[in-house]
């Protein structure tokens, strides 16, 4: 599953903010921060643990979550790189218009 499918629902981009506050939470705790129900949020940590944002681990019959840091780190590069990419494009407008500008005095 894409890491931006993922992402682009506003609770699952919260589910993942409060892992990366709190650290490792366990579901139960998870679902009591929402005003949804348990099993919409069960969805929701459900396509989290498929795009690979989160991981779960079992601990006697409780699920504990915390965010995956690698597929987190590949969203930070993503937007880094996709950043450099506008700053560049808005870089090279800025000697056009320079170069306009400087034509335009003549």
């Amino acid at each position: 599953m894409d890491v931006f499918y993922a992402l682009a629902e506003p609770r699952r981009r919260k589910i993942v903010e409060l892992l990366a506050r709190e650290g490792q939470m366990s579901a139960t705790n998870i679902y009591s921060k929402f005003d949804v129900t348990a099993q919409a949020i069960s969805q929701h940590l459900r396509v989290l643990r498929e795009a690979k944002l989160v991981k779960m681990e079992k601990q006697a019959q409780r699920h504990i979550y915390q965010v995956n840091p690698d597929s987190i780190l590949e969203v930070e590069r993503w937007a880094r790189d996709t950043e450099k990419l506008w700053g560049d494009r808005f870089d090279r407008l800025d000697e056009v218009f320079k170069t306009e500008k400087h034509t335009a005095k003549r």
